[in-house]
């Protein structure tokens, strides 16, 4: 009885959702479907029947006198096994139909489908009476059932819904694979199918011709140079007979293919990173293979006696049919060689690239963000716009930049897309990491943006540790008070030896209990904690040991330091448990005094509140934040922060779309764990496997 009230009223809204979203494609595959049982093309191919000369179409069926045909063939399939993947095509039409409505999928659908039969019919027609074209000559005798055509208008239509980068990504996947259906197969279904996308093509102009992107030209040569070796893969190893002419399998040579194949496999990612020499590599590719056709193709016309004639059979069918697509390619590689122009060591930027010291006087002089310090920390680089400086990190093929560009104010924005521009020119992916709201309206408008955290900034002037609100802070003052733990405010350089070395122990022991090292990137050590700018609050027990001990970096405005972010946080095992916030609370009261505006204790990666709407994003979130907890104890370290009431200033990381978050990926772990071995993270993975366990 639980069990039945639990899941029963779970299903029914979504069937119930489903029906209203898209009764147009659930009525039309259960059409299919009973079609299918009625006529029994569910377990015997609907060409063996009688039925298949009334309601199949093409030029016989035109030819006759039946004109219907186009409709009622549109309800068929003409194999058992083909029923799958004529209801995987529908879901097309449900995409465009949840998009745009029943009627417009419904236009689409017959339109396309309607028009892709009667031209292809017309074509095949025409090239057969004007030729002796053994292809042609096949296919006007062929007759078709089955609704792909219509369902791949549609998905052309609902392509051209989509975002301008996935719109991009999916016409190339779908023209390339239609391209090798066509050359390959030349089907009548083939045939129709190209025919019904073109005219949404034509039609939508979804793809309207302007001036492509340096990353667009780079995707469509990869997937021109994928669709070119998944053709000789096919030519060489797949029987054939399509437009190109006859094939068998291993006609060729396999060698040739072998070859092909391989350099293809090469130069496709240096394509993707923008590199000279896989563009080079790829053209003399192409180059050759189409001397090669042409050489065939010139020998073949000039032989008179008709013995070159039985080379077509062989090697040089496959050939030619390779330099007609390395010719087209070839021609593209060459019109886009602008885009190719990287290396591994290009710069990013204006030249000369800056240098640490002029990053500083950059940062004291207009002023940064509370994240703004670490452009000075190892391991970063610095591209030169024409009005500030961007900090950037090189990781995995991504230029990572740090927080907001650095410069005058009114430069921010035009540093920002300059960087940008200049990244992809050297074939990186580019984003920005822990961003502020100005830099994330300053990207493209098509650009996405992820909370990666809140920054937790406490407002100095007036602080005052009084009310209800406040009882944990002033119990921990208290605390130290009465068991005679001091506070100082000092500088690394300033200490003795002795506090070096208990600094560095406290350090150590903190490291020790992760099964990862020190993160960095926006986690500082105590190496960057060393710099003279820098600040240390340290707290000592009644026998001048150190408790714990945090570092402060130097906020700067535009005339001077403003306020203070937390970096380091260290206590030592077992000593004075309130010691962190007695350390925060003692800094924010000496700041205060001391006339800053506001005091950062940074931002706790993965652990921003979002919206409801935002479900997928909270889960993902979640997710992370669990796994993550136990090694570096984010969620905690927030609450923690929490105790001194902040307000919040969103974090972001922002990227162009969500086909470059998997490098990003890589790449920000590469900049949060440079050191790391994959030892290192085997034990993190064990560590986080035995919690949830």
């Amino acid at each position: 009885m639980t069990v039945t009230s639990t899941h029963a009223p779970s299903r029914s809204p979504l069937i119930l959702d489903l029906a209203r979203r898209v009764p147009l494609t659930l009525g039309f595959v259960l059409v299919l479907l009973i079609v299918g049982l009625a006529f029994g093309g569910l377990w015997r191919p609907v060409g063996e029947t009688p039925l298949m000369d009334q309601i199949a179409y093409g030029v016989p069926a035109f030819e006759a006198g039946r004109w219907w045909t186009p409709v009622t063939g549109a309800f068929f399939v003409v194999s058992p096994w083909g029923y799958v993947p004529t209801l995987l095509t529908m879901v097309s039409v449900g995409l465009l139909e949840a998009k745009r409505g029943s009627r417009v999928a419904l236009a689409y659908f017959w339109i396309g489908h309607l028009f892709a039969v009667v031209t292809t019919a017309l074509i095949v027609s025409l090239c057969a009476s004007a030729s002796g074209w053994a292809w042609a000559q096949d296919q006007v005798q062929m007759l078709d059932v089955g609704p792909s055509a219509g369902a791949l208008a549609c998905l052309a239509a609902f392509l051209g819904t989509l975002r301008t980068s996935w719109r991009l990504r999916g016409w190339l996947i779908l023209l390339a694979t239609l391209t090798i259906g066509v050359l390959v197969l030349g089907t009548l279904a083939d045939l129709e199918h190209m025919a019904a996308v073109l005219l949404v093509l034509g039609v939508d102009r979804s793809l309207t011709p302007r001036r492509a992107s340096l990353r667009e030209q780079r995707l469509v040569a990869q997937v021109g140079m994928v669709s070119f070796a998944a053709i000789e893969v096919i030519l060489a190893f797949v029987p054939t007979d399509g437009p190109l002419g006859t094939t068998a399998p291993l006609g060729g040579s396999p060698w040739s293919t072998a070859i092909d194949i391989a350099i293809v496999a090469l130069v496709v990612s240096g394509l993707r990173r923008a590199r000279r020499w896989a563009w080079r590599v790829a053209t003399a590719l192409l180059t050759l293979n189409t001397l090669l056709a042409a050489a065939l193709w010139v020998l073949l016309v000039a032989d008179s006696t008709g013995e070159a004639s039985d080379l077509i059979d062989g090697d040089a069918r496959i050939e030619i049919a390779a330099g007609i697509l390395s010719l087209l390619l070839l021609v593209y590689l060459l019109s886009v060689r602008r885009a190719f122009q990287g290396d591994r060591h290009t710069r990013v930027g204006l030249a000369p690239e800056p240098g640490a010291r002029e990053v500083r006087d950059a940062l004291t002089a207009y002023g940064g963000g509370t994240l703004s310090w670490m452009s000075l920390w190892e391991g970063n680089s610095y591209a030169r716009t024409s009005g500030g400086i961007v900090v950037y990190q090189r990781r995995a093929g991504v230029a990572i930049a740090l927080a907001d560009p650095l410069g005058p104010r009114a430069s921010r924005a035009s540093s920002a897309r300059e960087f940008i521009s200049a990244a992809e020119h050297a074939g990186l992916v580019p984003c920005f990491f822990s961003a502020g709201a100005d830099t994330r309206r300053a990207v493209p408008k098509e650009w996405r943006s992820l909370v990666v955290a809140d920054d937790t900034i406490v407002d100095l002037p007036g602080l005052a540790f009084r009310g209800k609100r406040w009882n944990s802070v002033r119990t921990s003052l208290n605390r130290a008070e009465r068991e005679q733990v001091t506070f100082r405010m000092t500088r690394y350089a300033d200490e003795p030896w002795g506090v070096h070395t208990q600094l560095h122990a406290i350090s150590e022991q903190w490291v020790g209990d992760k099964a990862l090292p020190e993160m960095g990137f926006t986690l500082g050590s105590l190496t960057e904690a060393a710099d003279p700018d820098v600040r240390i609050a340290l707290a000592h027990s009644a026998e001048g040991n150190v408790e714990g001990f945090l570092s402060w970096l130097p906020v700067y405005g535009e005339g001077g330091i403003r306020g203070w972010t937390l970096d380091v946080m260290r206590r030592r095992e077992g000593g004075f448990g309130p010691v962190m916030e007695f350390l925060i609370a003692q800094s924010a009261l000496t700041f205060r005094d001391e006339g800053a505006e506001v005091m950062s204790l940074s931002g706790a990666p993965l652990t921003h509140e979002y919206p409801p709407e935002a479900r997928l994003l909270t889960d993902l979130s979640t997710r992370l934040a669990d796994a993550l907890e136990p090694v570096y104890g984010f969620r905690s370290l927030h609450r923690f922060k929490a105790k001194f009431h902040p307000r919040y200033e969103t974090m972001y990381l922002l990227f162009r779309d969500e086909a470059d978050l998997t490098r990003i990926a890589a790449g920000l772990t590469r900049a949060f764990l440079p050191s790391a071995t994959i030892g290192q993270f085997a034990r993190a993975g064990a560590e986080l496997l035995r919690r949830d366990e």
